[in-house]
């Protein structure tokens, strides 16, 4: 029998205040079966400025996905909630399958 959850990834830069209150709602208020954040080496979004990472910097401004999955009427509800700190266009999501 497969489950159905819902995938979803969440486009940050590590300066983004959101990304604490995403992070912080999502550790202690959601109760997911597990949440991962990955840095990008270069990105760019919308304002076409591009973030990227040189051996001369000291802070960085990089691209991060935070991604998380669980139930389909779970992700319902934490979507509803991260829309209040999170714009829309920044959250992408789909139904996968879990093989048991």
């Amino acid at each position: 029998m497969k489950t159905e959850v819902t995938i979803v990834r969440v486009y940050l830069t590590e300066t983004e205040k959101n990304l604490s209150l995403l992070l912080k709602y999502l550790h202690e208020e959601s109760q997911l079966r597990g949440v991962t954040v990955l840095r990008g080496i270069s990105g760019f979004g919308k304002s076409g400025k591009i973030h990227d990472s040189h051996l001369i910097d000291l802070s960085f401004d990089l691209p991060l996905i935070v991604e998380f999955f669980d139930t389909t009427d779970k992700i319902s509800h934490i979507l509803t909630q991260i829309n209040q700190f999170v714009a829309p266009d920044h959250i992408v999501h789909w139904t996968a399958y879990l093989s048991e």
